[in-house]
Formats: structure tokens, C-alpha cells, sequence
């Protein structure tokens, strides 16, 4: 029998289709058991018309078999098969796609442009992929309509034959002989029932059509009715003909079909969670991108959430058929802590249907999977405190980082949804609930940030906040500040730091008083101005405090807080160290003493003044430039 050749650059193409195109050999079956629902779902719309078809979609199948010693692996299906001139064209073709040429005669034949019909083998390429794992491929095919079948047989870019042969009733069968291990792949996993069983449930699990093989199963064997009291039980191995697939995916099926139960056990399972999720959203989208999406958000930080190693992304199927695992397209990175399927016809494929060749349909997608998101959140927010609160202890630092990422574009759409602990209870507030509880004659939103909520409630800058009756948002993150000064304000209502000179208005008055103050302890600022030289940038008498005497704050854009940050961060680089300023009680019972030392005792007011500025410092939680000399400066000050 002449050997037939493939009628394009035959062997630098099939090379590029089994070295190039696709990441993973497994993709294989996936690619195999696609082409057999493709040709199942051709014989199912011939039957719609043509009664002489004899089956129903009920007796549709793919079948799975092995056979170790013969190392082959067969992939079969009673669909419509292929005539010798079908074979001679889909498969002595390279990347002429029989499928395609059907949809787009369906097509034709109706007067539209596309039909329902889900068959996304567009690119003839996916059998070859068998190759990477085959050094030989039978396949035996019987069209539906006909009296012969036909073998066609390859071993690569060499070439193929096509005979004659016998097949009992239409369809297909694909035999591969897998090729013998190497010291870099270990061939013969496809030839393990257990590892195409595995494989088919992660790329094949939701085919429409029940994907069987023969597993080897154990059981107990019946007792005896003879056997003795000191009879063991004995176990037995048989075989069984399963299926692999789970056909029907639970997002397909109406909503007020299925309970919580079922999509908690589906996310625990797909997942590996072993708490059920928060929530979870239902999503069925029809217009000019159509989608079916399940979604949940879950009760927990997944151990790696904060770390590169994390990767986002929605499992992404089309028709049915895993396209990507992680497709992060599909999530913003503010909610990337979402899981979930979708599973959407409208995707434009590459060709080795792998990756995304457009993303205008992801697009789409992903803008209303947002809302949908931010939806449900809202809702949980509303309607279900305890596990609000619980999601926000768990991401409620992403939705910050959201706030604070590409320069502020997303704080509408998460603004809402932020919480954080304050002075009016021991309960998260958002925004919202706190200009709700504002005093009339409140002109700011005042917040406070440090490491503990119990610390900064006894800040002396909170002191005379608090006095008025005002709430402070205790912030106690490190992306807290940069959020707030990325928000601005809030409904009318600007974010004040409390550490600000004018935190609290003041009356012309007050000013007036004020401005007195300052130029009656002129003499005093200036000396320890000039006595702690460029440990500070300014000395001042503050407009913040109330009963404390002293205390550190900053001018300029960098915060004391922010300076902490890029410290730990290890990312400090020049202009990033916070303008230290220190403020001054003009009423303290310290400041007298001072006063009255720099008027009389040089010597004494150089300590007082180190010992209010190392004082100031551990108030703002810096670090001690020198412990032990200050500790001796305290103990020479009792002497």
C-alpha cells in the first residue's frame, strides 16, 4: 500500500504542532475526547432531521480503553464518522478542521452567521497533539450513511495510509500506540486507567456525553453459608465499565435546583477548601458576550494569598471544556481573591485552544463579574454583619490595596466596602455608618494610624478629638495612610489625620492667642531648635495637645507612619524620612520648668530638651536613637 503525504511542509508543521503549540502533553486526551463530542454532537443535530440516525442523545458515548501490553490507548465514539475523502481532508490536512467546515455549512444552510451548536474543534490541529505521546496512531472510521470504513494509519511527518477495512456500525476509533519512556517522560502514566481517569475529570468533566472505561474495582466477597465463626472476610477485583465524566456542570443547572449543600461540596472539591465558601454568586449572562459563572468567595485567607507565589484567576471553559485553569483576566486585582468557573462559547481561542487570541469577550466578562462581586459584598455588608466582618478580617487589606493601585481608579468602586475599627465601639464601621454618627458642628472625618487601636486611643493628639465627642478611625495597617490620602474625603467630608495643626478650626481669637504664645516663647524654640539640631526639621508650640506635654509629628508629604513602612519594607531611598517635628504644651508644667531653665541653667535646659525629645519619640513608637544614654539622662535628672 502507497504511502500517502501530508499536503503541507508536512514535517516542520507537525513538529510545530506537537513542540510548539501546546504547554502540556496531556492536553492530548483533552484534545481527542473534544474531536469525539464534536462528532457526537453532528450525528445528534442529523437526528433532529433524519430519522434513520436510530439513536437518541441518550445512546450517544465515548469510550476509553488500554491495553498494556499492546501499549495502546483508545479513544472511541458512535457519532458520524469519517468518509475516506473526510479522512484524506481532516486528517491529511494539517490545521483543516472538519468541525469548522460543518459549523460554518450549518450556518450557511440557516442564513446566520453562528448557531447553538457547541463545537469549538475550529482549527484541525488538535489530533496531531496525540503525537506527543504516540510514536503511531490507528484511526478506523465508518461514516454514518455508509457501508465501508476506512484505516488510516500514521507515524508522523512521513506520512499516512489509507485502506479499506471493517467496522460494525458509524463512528471512530482512534488507537494510540504510546511511545516507550524516556529518561525525561515517563510515557506509560497514559497508559494507567487511573491517570486518564484523573485527566478526564479536570479537562473533560463537563462533555455532554458520558465518557466510560473499564476500571478495575474491589469488593467484599458474599460469606459463605457454611463458613465458621472464625471466618475472615476475603476481597475480590473486578471490573467495571464507569463513567469518568460528570457530564452536567452544576453552574448549568437552574439555580432553584440546586441547594447551598451542593455548591458548598462543589467549591470544597474543586478548591481544596475545607470550610465552605462565604458566599457564593450566580451569574447567567446572555447578549452579545453570553456566560454562565459560579462563583464564591471564600471564609478564609488561602495561606499564600499575600506572597508571589499566589495566582488569581476563574477556571475558564468553553463549551464545557477546561481552556485555562487560572484565567486572570477574568478578576481585578482588588477581588482577586475569588474562585469560581466560567463557562462562555463567545471566547476566541488560539490554536491549540490553550490561550486567548482577543481579549474584548474577557473584557466584557470580567467589568460585570466585578459588579456582580461588588454586589454581593455590598449585600453581605448590609444584611449579614458577623460574616462581613469575617470576610474583611480575612481580604479586607486587598480591597486597600485596590484603593490604593493605579493611582486611585478603583476607590468608587470599593469605597463602600472598606471597614475599620474606631472610637465609637469595638466594631468595624465604614465610612458611611461614621458621617451617619457626626456631630453638626463636625467639619472632618478624623483618623489616627499606628500598629495598635488601644495605643492610638491614648495618643496625646487624640486627647482633645475625643474630648469634643468626635470619632477617630483607628488605622493600624500599612497601606492604611496611603488609602486615606488616596480617598481624600468622604460624601462632602475631608480625612483629617489628627496629627494635622488644623485637625480641630480655630476662632480668629484662638489664633490671636496663639500667635502670642509663639512669639512670648520665641527664646525657648529657638533653643532647642539650635540644641537638637537636625535631629528635628521644626519646634513648635502645638495647636494638638491638651493636657500632654509634648509630642512628635511630621511636615511635608511623609508621614511618621509612612517612613515606618518604607523602614520595614526595606525600600527607604532619599526623601522618603518623615520631616520630624516637635510639638510643645505651652500649658504643661514642663514646658514652665524648661522655660525656667533656659532662662537660668543652660546645662539643665540641654537635658530637658533631650528628655522631651526621646519622650516624643517613644509617644510616636519611634526607636531610641541612644537607650542607655537615656536612660542615664533620666536617672542624672533624679539626682
Amino acid at each position: 500500500m502507497a504511502k500517502k503525504q501530508f499536503k503541507t511542509e508536512s514535517k516542520r508543521i507537525l513538529d510545530l504542532m506537537i513542540n510548539s503549540i501546546y504547554t502540556h502533553k496531556e492536553i492530548f486526551l483533552r484534545e481527542l475526547v473534544s474531536n469525539a463530542s464534536d462528532a457526537l454532537d453532528k450525528l445528534a443535530y442529523k437526528a433532529l432531521t433524519d430519522d434513520g440516525v436510530g439513536l437518541s442523545r441518550s445512546d450517544f458515548k465515548i469510550d476509553l480503553s488500554v491495553d498494556k501490553e499492546a501499549r495502546t490507548l483508545t479513544v472511541s465514539d458512535n457519532g458520524i464518522g469519517m468518509t475516506q475523502e473526510e479522512l484524506e481532508n481532516n486528517l491529511g490536512v494539517i490545521a483543516r478542521s472538519g468541525s469548522l467546515q460543518f459549523k460554518e455549512e450549518m450556518a450557511k444552510a440557516e442564513g446566520e452567521k453562528d448557531t447553538d451548536t457547541d463545537i469549538i474543534g475550529q482549527f484541525g490541529v488538535g489530533f496531531y497533539s496525540a503525537f506527543m505521546v504516540a510514536d503511531h496512531i490507528t484511526v478506523i472510521s465508518r461514516a454514518y450513511g455508509s457501508d465501508t470504513a476506512y484505516r488510516w494509519e500514521s507515524s508522523g511527518a512521513d506520512g499516512y495510509t489509507i485502506e479499506p477495512c471493517e467496522k460494525d456500525a458509524a463512528g471512530t476509533d482512534i488507537i494510540l500506540h504510546i511511545k516507550e519512556d524516556g529518561e525525561e517522560e515517563q510515557y506509560s502514566q497514559y497508559l494507567d486507567p487511573n491517570r486518564i481517569q484523573r485527566l478526564v475529570k479536570k479537562y473533560s468533566d463537563y462533555i455532554r456525553y458520558p465518557i466510560r472505561m473499564d476500571l478495575e474495582k474491589s469488593r467484599m466477597k458474599e460469606k459463605p453459608a457454611d463458613a465458621g465463626e472464625d471466618y475472615k472476610p476475603e476481597w475480590e477485583t473486578y471490573v467495571e465499565n464507569t463513567t469518568l465524566n460528570s457530564m452536567i456542570p452544576l453552574w448549568q443547572r437552574p439555580k432553584k435546583d440546586v441547594t447551598q449543600e451542593e455548591y458548598d461540596r462543589f467549591y470544597q472539591d474543586k478548591f481544596g477548601d475545607f470550610e465552605a465558601p462565604l458566599a457564593t454568586v450566580t451569574v447567567n449572562a446572555e447578549g452579545a458576550v453570553s456566560y454562565k459563572a459560579l462563583l464564591f468567595i471564600p471564609s478564609r485567607t488561602p495561606y499564600d494569598f499575600y506572597t508571589r507565589d499566589f495566582e488569581k484567576g476563574l477556571q475558564l471553559y468553553s463549551s464545557g471544556v477546561l481552556i485555562m485553569d487560572k484565567c486572570g483576566d477574568l478578576l481585578p486585582e482588588h477581588f482577586r481573591f475569588v474562585r469560581g468557573v466560567v463557562d462562555t462559547p463567545d471566547v476566541s481561542l488560539n490554536i491549540s485552544r490553550e490561550l486567548l487570541q482577543h481579549t474584548r469577550q474577557l473584557k466584557v466578562i470580567s467589568t460585570n463579574l466585578e459588579k456582580k462581586i461588588k454586589s454581593e459584598l455590598s449585600r453581605l455588608q448590609k444584611d449579614d454583619a458577623e460574616k462581613y466582618e469575617k470576610f474583611w478580617h480575612a481580604f479586607g487589606r486587598n480591597l486597600k490595596y485596590g484603593v490604593v493601585s493605579d493611582y486611585g481608579v478603583h476607590k468608587d468602586m470599593l469605597l463602600e466596602l472598606l471597614m475599620f475599627p474606631s472610637s465609637h465601639s469595638d466594631k468595624l464601621t465604614s465610612l458611611a455608618q461614621y458621617k451617619e454618627r457626626m456631630a453638626e458642628d463636625q467639619q472632618f472625618i478624623y483618623y489616627a494610624v499606628g500598629e495598635d487601636a488601644g495605643k492610638l486611643s491614648k495618643l496625646p493628639q487624640a486627647e482633645r478629638i475625643l474630648d469634643k465627642g468626635y470619632e477617630i478611625l483607628y488605622l493600624t495597617e500599612d497601606v492604611d495612610e496611603f488609602c486615606m490620602q488616596t480617598i481624600g474625603e468622604y460624601e462632602g467630608k475631608k480625612l483629617k489625620s489628627i496629627d494635622d495643626e488644623d485637625a480641630l478650626p480655630e476662632t480668629e481669637e484662638e489664633k490671636k492667642a496663639a500667635e502670642e504664645k509663639t512669639e512670648e516663647a520665641k527664646d525657648v524654640l529657638s533653643f532647642l531648635k539650635e540644641t537638637l539640631g537636625d535631629k528635628v526639621s521644626d519646634v513648635r508650640l502645638s495647636k494638638i495637645l491638651k493636657s500632654h506635654p509634648v509630642c512628635m509629628t511630621a511636615d511635608g508629604p511623609v508621614s511618621l507612619e509612612m517612613e515606618k513602612y518604607f523602614r520595614r519594607s526595606g525600600e527607604m531611598m532619599p526623601g522618603m524620612t518623615a520631616q520630624r517635628v516637635l510639638e510643645l504644651n505651652p500649658e504643661s508644667g514642663a514646658f514652665t520648668a524648661l522655660k525656667r531653665a533656659v532662662e537660668s541653667d543652660k546645662e539643665l535646659a540641654k537635658k530637658y530638651a533631650e528628655l522631651l525629645y526621646c519622650q516624643a519619640l517613644l509617644i510616636a513608637d519611634l526607636p531610641l536613637e541612644d537607650p542607655s544614654a537615656y536612660t542615664d539622662l533620666v536617672c542624672s535628672l533624679m539626682q
